[in-house]
């Protein structure tokens, strides 16, 4: 097993967010070595000038409805790559999950992998709109479509990661895809649980508090 810190993508997504919100995010990260910073698409350039850190830069794309054109989507992250984006986190349309129409939601995953090419692309389902029967049906869209990961939650709907969401998520793509759970980490212990239940990586604004054995205070 890799270490717990590069587990986690330090999070910083909301809207109000200040550049020395974004510098203090950014050196906790450097300091406690984070896979990546996950941040909104205005703040990749400010992110990639930090120096003496290799940590790498995630965004989000569509977030956090998923219900913008597939157009819109592939724009917006071919953006953000030119910026320096190293990861991509992009929300599924959800409407089209709901509908079953799984062509309509493995084009919209696929219209941002072709910008994606080698960048690592994880796929939002926004695990607490769903059935488990519709949670299977985004995942097998999410492998067709070529994702490197299935993502939980945004942290901005009605609630974020189950250990049962992650275990059934790793169920279904096996070793095709990794899962990243998001919100609802809120002690070690919870970080424990997830990562046993099969998540690869672990989206949280309290990565300093969680590895320190502390309650988690946000996102």
């Amino acid at each position: 097993m890799k270490p717990l810190n590069k587990y986690i993508d330090h999070t910083l997504l909301k809207p109000a967010s200040t550049r020395s919100q974004l510098e203090k995010l950014c050196t906790e990260a450097r300091d406690h070595d984070f896979a990546t910073v996950c941040v909104n698409p205005c703040w990749i350039e400010f992110c990639k000038q930090q120096e003496g850190s290799d940590v790498q830069v995630c965004t989000v794309i569509g977030f956090p409805l998923g219900a913008m054109t597939s157009e819109a989507k592939a724009f917006e992250c071919r953006d953000a790559i030119a910026k320096g984006a190293d990861e991509i986190d992009m929300v599924i349309n959800i409407g089209k999950v709901k509908d079953q129409d799984f062509d309509g939601v493995v084009h919209d995953i696929k219209m941002v992998k072709e910008v994606t090419g080698e960048h690592v692309l994880k796929v939002i389902l926004e695990t607490c709109l769903l059935s488990d029967e519709e949670k299977v049906f985004a995942c097998k869209a999410c492998m067709e479509a070529g994702a490197d990961f299935v993502k939980t939650s945004t942290g901005f709907s009605t609630s974020g990661a189950t250990v049962e969401d992650v275990r059934l998520m790793k169920q279904t793509v096996g070793d095709v895809c990794q899962v990243k759970a998001a919100g609802g980490v809120r002690c070690f212990d919870d970080l424990k649980a997830m990562i046993e239940a099969g998540a690869d990586r672990i989206g949280t604004s309290s990565g300093v508090a969680l590895l320190a054995g502390q309650e988690a205070v946000g996102y």
